[in-house]
């Protein structure tokens, strides 16, 4: 889920950011080629131990580029707990922000940038990784940004507003030789990634039915919100719909190939332009279905898988914390006590050092919003769209 941020006007800066950050331009050029050769091995040769020798003991520089709620509750709390990762730069268009940021992560001046001035990180060797925390509506655009400037970039869920756009940051990252990753936090977390081998192996037979369920009942949102407004990716679909379809997604190990969706609204008066409840229905392969709910109106937070030997679940199945669940033949998924969004970004990090693999590309999040769009465009018409 993107969040809150203010609005992108342009602001003085007292930072001479051009002139220091040309400066840096000509240190550490072999860290910088080293860290896209590891990204480039991890992501395009799927080698996990191809980029094991240069850097050990190095942490990745992050970049928060938006720092709403998402970025000043939960990413840069998180970002103290990684191995490797550190905060070291962010990107506001809200000047009063930097002073509080500066002083409780140290953040030195050359690393403070407004978007107007985002894309001289081509010339910041502190900054290997920008993190996309803006409203969905800007991802492709701050993405482009980051991508082009040579940093590895991880854009937050839902990925963008469209196809075209999704498949714009995947190229951009493609040309530009950098790491694409989305923040689906949870196909990280360890009982969801159990959840989601139960799956692949088919360990409680066929799947037969899929329920997956995600919102949240919040109070009125401020009336000029982002998430109340369509052309910025507001409403229940693209703000938690995600969540349910990706994981029937994993949950299923299947790819849908057809969905009927029908939206409603309670609070009129509020949601004047965007749905607040969202039903889908998934048709996956061999007639399966995913019968699934968003809302940001209600609090619902499941996910059960249906098999012919048997049935998993997780509940809740996206919360920050507390994801636990259990199985039909007595299995019990624990919760874990692992901060998700440090696990998260150190996976990713792992990725970009060769480690691993990437656990979430850029494809990841183009199926879902091609998912959302059928969506819309089924709760429009009042008829099934084939995907």
């Amino acid at each position: 889920m993107s969040d809150k941020f203010s609005t992108h006007s342009t602001y003085p800066t007292s930072h001479s950011l051009t002139s220091r950050n040309c400066a840096a331009d000509t240190r550490n050029t072999s860290r910088r080629t080293l860290l896209k050769a590891g990204a480039v091995a991890a992501s395009s040769l799927f080698s996990p131990h191809v980029f094991a020798h240069g850097i050990k003991g190095k942490k990745l520089g992050i970049a928060l580029v938006g720092l709403g709620y998402y970025s000043r509750d939960l990413l840069a709390p998180a970002l103290q707990l990684t191995k490797h990762c550190e905060l070291r730069g962010i990107v506001t268009g809200t000047p009063s922000k930097i002073p509080t940021w500066q002083k409780q992560y140290k953040i030195k001046d050359k690393n403070v940038y407004s978007y107007e001035t985002m894309h001289e990180l081509a010339n910041n060797d502190d900054i290997d990784v920008v993190y996309i925390v803006t409203p969905t509506s800007l991802h492709e655009k701050h993405s482009l940004i980051g991508a082009n400037a040579g940093k590895h970039v991880w854009c937050e869920k839902p990925m963008a507003m469209n196809e075209q756009e999704c498949l714009s940051i995947i190229n951009g990252c493609k040309k530009n030789k950098v790491q694409l990753t989305i923040g689906y936090r949870m196909q990280h977390e360890i009982n969801t990634r159990t959840i989601m081998s139960y799956a692949k192996s088919k360990s409680y037979g066929d799947i037969q039915h899929i329920v997956a369920k995600a919102g949240y009942a919040g109070g009125a949102p401020d009336p000029n919100s982002w998430k109340l407004k369509r052309n910025m990716g507001g409403g229940a679909l693209y703000d938690m719909g995600v969540y349910p379809i990706n994981a029937a997604r994993y949950g299923s190990n299947l790819e849908p190939t057809a969905v009927f969706a029908n939206t409603t609204v309670q609070r009129k008066e509020i949601f004047k332009e965007v749905d607040e409840t969202t039903y889908l229905t998934l048709e996956f392969p061999g007639g399966v279905q995913a019968d699934c709910v968003t809302s940001v109106g209600q609090n619902i937070n499941a996910l059960r898988v249906q098999g012919r030997k048997g049935w998993y679940a997780l509940d809740p199945m996206q919360s920050y914390t507390g994801v636990q669940g259990r199985t039909s033949s007595g299995v019990i998924l624990a919760a874990a006590k692992e901060n998700q969004q440090a696990t998260q970004m150190d996976d990713d990090a792992l990725a970009i050092l060769g480690h691993q693999n990437i656990l979430v590309p850029g494809e990841e999040g183009l199926k879902d919003i091609r998912i959302v769009q059928a969506a819309l465009k089924s709760a429009q018409t009042g008829k099934t769209v084939n995907l």
